[in-house]
């Protein structure tokens, strides 16, 4: 498997809400992130699988729910940062939802603006789908990039992880 895949795939886990089928994978996708020849990245992930099971399941969901669930600025749903335009908001979930069907996907239960979801889509496809799917969604990773800085949230580095993958599937 290219390893912007499994990335993408170890990414999107990490930012799903980590329910108990979540916590049934850990393990594995523990081991995957460590056999990752990109030492910086599998640094990123080591930390990050570190950082979950030190805080616990119970509490990591509660920090999840708080982050993500209950922040407007902090959520995963990336078309709902600039609530401003609403025709401009659809316009977006519109184009989210086209890279799916496009890639031969379609989504029963998450929106289409869903990152993780987007991630996942980004692990399946070839390398420049997956750069068209990354591009798409750049401005506003930045964004959230930013948001988690302000939030001092850790996820941050996952999305360092996921902006590194993007540029490198521009050079390759």
């Amino acid at each position: 498997m290219d390893e912007y895949r499994q990335v993408l795939k170890i990414a999107a886990y990490l930012l799903e809400y980590p329910d108990e089928s979540w916590r049934a994978e850990f393990d594995e996708y523990r081991a995957a992130a460590l056999e990752l020849s990109t030492a910086q990245i599998r640094d990123v992930f080591k930390d990050y699988f570190d950082y979950v099971e030190q805080l616990g399941a119970k509490e990591y969901e509660q920090q999840y729910v708080r982050k993500f669930d209950f922040s407007q600025n902090t959520n995963l749903y990336l078309t709902t940062h600039n609530r401003t335009d609403f025709g401009k908001q659809a316009n977006e979930m519109h184009e989210y939802k086209t890279l799916f069907l496009e890639n031969g996907y379609d989504l029963q239960k998450e929106l289409p603006n869903y990152l993780p979801a987007l991630l996942e889509l980004a692990a399946t496809v070839e390398r420049s789908a997956a750069r068209k799917i990354l591009a798409k969604a750049h401005d506003k990773l930045e964004l959230l990039r930013e948001r988690f800085i302000e939030a001092k949230l850790p996820q941050v580095f996952l999305l360092d992880v996921v902006l590194s993958q993007e540029t490198a599937l521009e050079v390759s």
